[in-house]
């Protein structure tokens, strides 16, 4: 049973990797101005990634922008900015949160960009199921993996290595309604 599990993240993963190749080929600065607005730029460091995010069946997308003000343009560019990691450790008002950028100044504005796909065309779509842009995480390198969030529930989350002082490595995923944070320890180097 373990062997087919095993079987499967492998396949799932596979299909993660060959997805990365081709949504890099169509994020760049005007796709995120048309998207998020004027004040994200795209971070060319980290590579875009695409999967089901939110369990529906049409692929999402995620990638890495620097924005400098997310609140700006959020009702004029329909999308959603959260903070599910100050939300997991008790206060997550936005409004507020924004303000608490990242001691590093590499990483001051370093947001999660997340396109909910619709349609055929998903991600690409001119109006996407959802739009979200994901604050306070100190990226240092992302990947997309299943995760097991209930006994019956397995849902592919974003897997972030955080640039902190610990390392932590966290893990971001879609619980049906909204993105939860989950800590999920630090690196032993």
């Amino acid at each position: 049973m373990w062997s087919r599990i095993f079987a499967c993240l492998l396949i799932a993963s596979a299909a993660v990797a060959q997805s990365t190749a081709s949504a890099s080929q169509r994020i760049d600065n005007d796709f995120v101005h048309q998207q998020f607005g004027e004040s994200c730029n795209v971070e060319t460091q980290w590579q875009p990634l695409t999967a089901d995010l939110n369990g529906d069946g049409i692929e999402d997308l995620v990638f890495v922008a620097r924005c400098k003000n997310p609140l700006i343009e959020q009702d004029e560019k329909n999308y959603r900015v959260i903070d599910p990691m100050d939300s997991f450790y008790g206060y997550g008002n936005t409004k507020i949160t924004t303000g608490m950028g990242q001691e590093d100044p590499r990483l001051r504005g370093i947001c999660l960009m997340v396109i909910h796909g619709s349609g055929a065309d998903a991600w690409r779509s001119p109006a996407p199921q959802g739009k979200f842009v994901i604050i306070n995480i100190a990226v240092k390198s992302m990947t997309l993996k299943k995760m097991r969030i209930s006994k019956k529930r397995i849902t592919t989350a974003i897997y972030v290595e955080e640039s902190t002082g610990d390392e932590m490595t966290s893990a971001i995923f879609w619980d049906g309604k909204k993105y939860r944070y989950d800590p999920l320890g630090s690196a032993m180097e």
